[in-house]
């Protein structure tokens, strides 16, 4: 009879590193001497840890929360493409439960991470106008494709660079994304040209903004139009991050600083 210890060993043979995702004190505590290097990846650095990695999103999803962790680490050149990696996470709560093998890649740079961790708007903000986004790009508009351009954070400086198209519907309310209805009511003003903005956190400031920043030095991919050029160039001047569903493709992009750095199928999700 073969111990079971013997066939999960491979596992973890010859790992170059240890994550070890959002584990209690007594948990991190019997990991932390062991002889590769141990990688904490959690909200807070309540361990103490010599090497963390901040996870802004608890992703529900388990292969969602090691890609985004392992995109931290390569970000921050704790890990390399070639890499091989033991991620202990926990799939049922509590202290990480189950065990991953995973090799680095360099195709594992989706730029994520850049974009929750490194944006000035709140990472939970994102994630609900992707959410937005991505249900828009799947349904469209009564069974029509549709484009829609959100721009997140930095929202007086937006509105500095940009001038109303038509009644902001938002201007006296103080309502936030995140909120089903408020949700909702985004798809339908979707239908309407102009750009929407929404603060750091998450107050929805205006709808119907025609973007003003000049194109120049803005990299976008060729064949995509004015709307992802104002977002691009809006992400350039200011410290905003800029969402932008296509109509014509109905892929989800996302630029900061003036470039793309995320695309996404919304049929993917």
């Amino acid at each position: 009879m073969v111990a079971l210890s013997e066939l999960l060993g491979d596992l973890v043979a010859d790992v170059d590193g240890l994550f070890l995702f959002t584990p209690s004190h007594s948990h991190y505590e019997q990991f932390a001497e062991t002889d590769v290097p141990t990688v904490v990846i959690a909200p807070e650095n309540t361990v103490e840890a010599e090497t963390f990695v901040e996870l802004p999103l608890q992703f529900q999803n388990v292969k969602d929360r090691i890609r985004f962790g392992v995109e931290g680490a390569m970000e921050q050149s704790i890990v390399e493409a070639g890499d091989t990696i033991a991620c202990n996470v926990g799939v049922f709560g509590g202290d990480p439960d189950s065990l991953v093998r995973v090799r680095v890649e360099e195709n594992m740079r989706s730029g994520i991470y850049d974009l929750f961790a490194n944006s000035r708007a709140d990472p939970g903000v994102i994630r609900d106008v992707f959410g937005v986004a991505i249900e828009l790009g799947k349904k469209g508009q009564k069974g029509e494709p549709v484009g829609a351009l959100f721009i997140v954070g930095d929202a007086g400086k937006v509105m500095n660079k940009s001038r109303p198209l038509s009644y902001n519907p938002f201007e006296k309310s103080h309502v936030y994304v995140g909120d089903p209805i408020v949700n909702v009511m985004l798809k339908e003003f979707s239908r309407l040209d102009g750009a929407f903005v929404i603060s750091d956190s998450g107050k929805i400031v205006s709808a119907y903004r025609y973007l003003e920043p000049s194109a120049e030095g803005v990299d976008i991919p060729k064949g995509l139009g004015a709307r992802h050029m104002a977002g691009g160039a809006i992400t350039r001047d200011t410290n905003a991050t800029a969402i932008v569903l296509s109509e014509s493709d109905g892929l989800v992009r996302a630029f900061k600083g003036g470039k793309m750095i995320l695309e996404i199928d919304p049929e993917a999700y």
